[in-house]
């Protein structure tokens, strides 16, 4: 993929840099960030990130649960719940059974995200809000990550200041001045299943194996 090369070559100053790793948002970002580690010579990872959305409005986010346990509520919100109410946990039991499903069929039986004193780059095929990727950088923060970098192909102009805003480094190809969707930057926008997350994974896996033993 074109984005993913492209991002590749602002990004070599981290080449086989020996703490970096690159953590794909499923499912759309792993096409992007395969990219991203095959030219860069690192690690191909996923940050499964889902999001705790209100009962009674669910495109409203209360926070989110991501890969690692991480979780990151958004106060502003959950201060409006009525009192005393269980429905954050009712939402983050519901939300981390199916993210530990999705972990389950990307990772299978490799043991979960150790980030602790490394340099994670984050990549997502876009960003519209950047909440998705917001809660991303605040949960790998959690796990301890010593260096966040997001890098994306496009984004909105409030979606990049909102991320500059809380990870340490930012490496956007396009900052549109009329953004209304992720797809209409790209030739193609196909819609990315789990095979091929799987089938991407393993790939990288392949390839980065076969270049640590020479």
């Amino acid at each position: 993929m074109d984005a993913g090369r492209a991002l590749a070559g602002m990004l070599t100053h981290y080449r086989a840099d020996t703490k970096a790793v690159v953590l794909a948002l499923p499912r759309g970002g792993v096409p992007v960030g395969y990219e991203v580690a095959t030219a860069l010579g690192l690690p191909l990872d996923v940050l499964v990130v889902r999001k705790l959305g209100m009962p009674s409005q669910p495109e409203l986010a209360m926070g989110a649960v991501a890969s690692g346990g991480a979780v990151v509520l958004n106060e502003d919100v959950v201060r409006y719940l009525p009192r005393g109410s269980d429905a954050v946990e009712q939402v983050k039991a519901r939300e981390l059974q199916e993210l530990a499903r999705r972990e389950n069929s990307y990772r299978g039986d490799r043991p979960a995200l150790q980030m602790r004193g490394r340099t994670g780059i984050l990549v997502d095929d876009g960003l519209a809000t950047g909440a998705t990727m917001e809660a991303a950088v605040r949960a790998l923060r959690s796990l301890d990550a010593e260096r966040i970098v997001v890098a994306i192909p496009v984004a909105s102009i409030e979606a990049r200041e909102r991320i500059a805003a809380v990870a340490d480094e930012v490496v956007c190809l396009k900052v549109p001045p009329f953004f209304s969707a992720v797809g209409q930057w790209y030739e193609r926008f196909d819609q990315t299943e789990d095979d091929e997350v799987r089938e991407l994974l393993a790939r990288s896996r392949a390839v980065f194996s076969a270049g640590s033993e020479t």
